[in-house]
């Protein structure tokens, strides 16, 4: 009998192809938690990798959503950023300024509160392009790396509007990271291409 917990992660997906589910339930939700597990931890640690900025620091989070959107697929993935933000509005260290600043509900009102929104964002979305197989060759997948950080800094962006002027907003929110989140995408293009080329191979 099949459950909801069996769609978690769809079979066309990356990880849905190293690591097929099975029509159990059990095995399925097992299954779901460490692979939720696994990415929030990996985000935890992209947080803490970063370059200190005053509004909103530089890190390699960005990258790392894209990839586990566009691996785990829209649901998987959505649910694994969902429980990210989860933990740190349970007041978890797991952000890139906790600490000093702390960790809680309060988090979200601070200026890099928009960018988390926008993480969940860009993972559905990562997640449903894969689905659809835009991760399968390299022209594709860059558009969609794109299209993910620009999620990304629309959500990001939009929240900061709302506090500040727009033009500061664009200074301090989007400006200095524009070299870097060129390299994160043509990185991030990379890795998908390198795992589909190793799995295919398999």
């Amino acid at each position: 009998m099949s459950t909801g917990a069996t769609s978690l992660a769809s079979p066309s997906t990356l990880v849905g192809l190293l690591w097929p589910s099975r029509n159990d339930a059990r095995f399925a939700v097992l299954r779901a938690i460490v692979l939720m597990v696994a990415g929030t931890a990996l985000l935890t640690i992209s947080a803490k990798v970063q370059v200190p900025l005053p509004y909103v620091p530089m890190t390699m989070q960005t990258m790392v959503v894209l990839l586990i959107g566009a691996s785990y697929g829209w649901r998987l993935g959505g649910a694994t950023v969902a429980l990210y933000l989860a933990e740190g509005a349970m007041g978890l260290p797991v952000f890139a300024n906790t600490p000093p600043m702390p960790a809680g509900i309060g988090y979200f009102l601070s200026p890099t509160g928009g960018f988390l929104f926008g993480f969940l964002a860009a993972a559905l979305v990562m997640g449903a392009m894969a689905e659809r197989g835009w991760d399968r060759s390299l022209a594709r997948v860059l558009v969609m790396m794109a299209i993910g950080h620009a999620v990304i800094f629309a959500v990001g962006l939009s929240w900061l509007s709302a506090i500040m002027p727009f033009a500061k907003a664009w200074t301090v929110g989007a400006a200095p990271f524009v070299a870097a989140t060129i390299v994160k995408t043509l990185l991030a293009a990379a890795l998908m291409q390198a795992a589909w080329t190793i799995t295919r191979r398999g």
